[in-house]
């Protein structure tokens, strides 16, 4: 039997949603299922309908499904809000919410009040929930019960006992009390070696640590933040340093100040923070300073929707900071790709001695994966810094190469002076205002970019060769866009799904790929087509068509099919 099961837990800020999908989300992966969770949440502390999503699968998903299986409902607009997703499963919904919704696929358990008896407090309603699904799900609650054993260790033997009572409270009156008798899905742990259980966010700031970073600085921004605090949360273990800023200028400003002192360092942020990094992203530029942006998107502009997804932001990272000169823009496409990106982020920016942009968003930044253990065993970190034997006193930090990337020593190393300068600077970085120098020192920096080009990675290709549409994605529309393909391809659609993850330049052989596609259709998560823009500005491509979703939602599989199918191309 194939295992695609879909939860959403629905209720209001504060209601612990966050919570149960972990923990729900944990305990499965754990067992040896494929799990992939997102959440929508609003910019407030407490109030408002959020919700959390998790697909279960015993094979890898990348997407979540718009059908729902299992609906908890904490607050009353859960159900009418989303009663019409649940085609043939259940919603477990508070006794207390249930009022005059009368529908046989309520299962109305009182969460509370099975809290309150179990341990005279309403705190562990949310655990007798978890119980109550898993008892829909006729799950054993051995692994749930050694995860909450393990979570709650450090708050005592009587903490863990009640919340252990409460999930047993909870999977009884579902499974052998009131509605004996209706689960109907019979989950039973898979075989497995040890999986993780990771976001997008957790990824980056994991993959900076593998990398070598040693410097961190920002000012919180959603939904950038979590990079941060992982980074912060491993410091003392890798030697690394969390700064938080003032504001995002002091924050690349900082980034900046220690990479140009000798350790790898990086800044996060979203767009409006970005917006106040900018002249710092041109200091980095002119003084050929490696460091390392991490942007996680949402839609703008100003605040606009704090705390939903886009990708509105690709002109921007393009084009910011005034004057001309070299960057890399990476755009991973789930959070194990943000893991190496991350990685390959701190070796080009060294490499080359140039700003590089990890773009994300939201989706990714908060999305759930499962993976294998991530492998570091052939991870070998290069500084491309010049060796003491090979810096003397005649040394110009600025000299010209054939390549543009000049022998880049740090400040006190061996004796020998490094000078920068913001201002336009010769060889050895002093002010030269002369055109001859302006033209040489140019044309230097740019000539990075063909050496950049040569180690760019091609698009990733999923399902058939030779396909008669071909889906054109960045970023984190991977996951949705593959898996409409696979969909397609069992009907025997001929389309297939061409991704990007180097936005930035493009490598070489690019433009060969997309000039032997047929009918091409650009998915992207804005409102101009900004990806396609660029295919057409950089190669001279020009798309078919366009797909465009700007409701600050993703893209899921079954809304890629109903827009391919109301194009008239399938």
């Amino acid at each position: 039997m194939i295992v695609d099961i879909n939860i959403k837990i629905g209720g209001e800020a504060g209601q612990g949603i966050q919570t149960i999908g972990s923990v729900l989300s944990r305990t499965l992966v754990r067992d040896g299922f494929y799990v992939y969770g997102n959440q929508f949440y609003l910019s407030r502390v407490r109030g408002g309908h959020n919700y959390f999503q998790i697909r279960v699968s015993d094979h890898p998903v990348y997407a979540l499904d718009e059908k729902i299986d299992i609906l908890v409902a904490l607050d009353t607009q859960t159900i009418p809000e989303h009663i019409d997703e649940v085609k043939e499963g259940f919603v477990l919904a508070d006794e207390s919410i249930v009022g005059d919704n009368v529908d046989e696929k309520i299962i109305s358990v009182p969460f509370t009040e099975i809290s309150k008896d179990v341990s005279g407090k309403k705190l562990f309603s949310n655990t007798v929930a978890v119980g109550a699904v898993f008892g829909l799900l006729c799950y054993d609650l051995a692994t749930l019960k050694r995860f909450l054993s393990e979570t709650f260790k450090r708050k005592g033997d009587e903490v863990v006992e009640k919340n252990i009572k409460a999930a047993q409270a909870g999977y009884d009156y579902v499974k052998n009390g009131k509605f004996e008798g209706i689960c109907n899905y019979n989950l039973s742990p898979q075989p497995t070696n040890r999986r993780i259980l990771i976001n997008g966010n957790d990824s980056v700031g994991v993959g900076a640590l593998a990398a070598g970073v040693q410097f961190l600085s920002a000012y919180p921004m959603t939904p950038s933040t979590g990079v941060m605090t992982r980074v912060a949360a491993h410091a003392d273990d890798f030697n690394a340093v969390v700064e938080q800023a003032e504001d995002e200028i002091a924050a690349i400003n900082m980034a900046i100040g220690a990479s140009f002192a000798g350790v790898r360092a990086m800044t996060t942020t979203s767009g409006g923070g970005f917006c106040l990094m900018t002249e710092g992203l041109g200091l980095a530029g002119i003084t050929e300073t490696p460091v390392v942006i991490f942007l996680g998107q949402r839609p703008g502009p100003a605040t606009g929707l704090p705390t939903m997804t886009e990708q509105g932001d690709l002109n921007f990272v393009l084009h910011a900071a005034q004057g001309e000169f070299p960057r890399c823009v990476l755009a991973p496409r789930t959070a194990k790709d943000a893991f190496n990106q991350t990685i390959r982020a701190f070796d080009i920016a060294d490499k080359y001695q140039i700003p590089v942009l990890i773009l994300s968003d939201q989706h990714l930044a908060d999305g759930l994966f499962t993976y294998e253990r991530f492998d570091t065993s052939d991870l070998k970190i290069n500084r491309h810094l010049l060796e003491d034997r090979f810096v003397g006193s005649d040394y110009q930090r600025y000299t010209i190469t054939e390549s543009g990337i000049s022998p880049r020593a740090i400040p006190g190393q061996n004796g020998a002076l490094v000078v920068a300068d913001s201002d336009e600077h010769n060889e050895a970085g002093h002010i030269d205002q002369t055109t001859g120098n302006r033209i040489r020192m140019n044309e230097k920096r740019l000539r990075k970019v063909d050496g950049l080009t040569d180690e760019m990675q091609m698009p990733a290709i999923h399902g058939i060769d030779g396909a008669d549409i071909s889906l054109i994605g960045w970023g984190s529309t991977y996951g949705p866009l593959a898996e409409a393909v696979d969909i397609l391809n069992r009907d025997e659609v001929s389309i297939n799904l061409i991704h990007f993850s180097d936005i930035y330049p493009f490598s070489h052989d690019t433009v060969s790929l997309l000039d032997g596609l047929n009918t091409t259709i650009c998915v992207e998560n804005n409102a101009t087509g900004q990806f396609a823009r660029l295919l057409r500005a950089e190669l001279g491509f020009e798309v078919s068509k366009k797909m465009l979703r700007y409701d600050g939602l993703p893209f899921t599989p079954q809304s890629v099919i109903r827009e391919l199918k109301g194009m008239g191309v399938i």
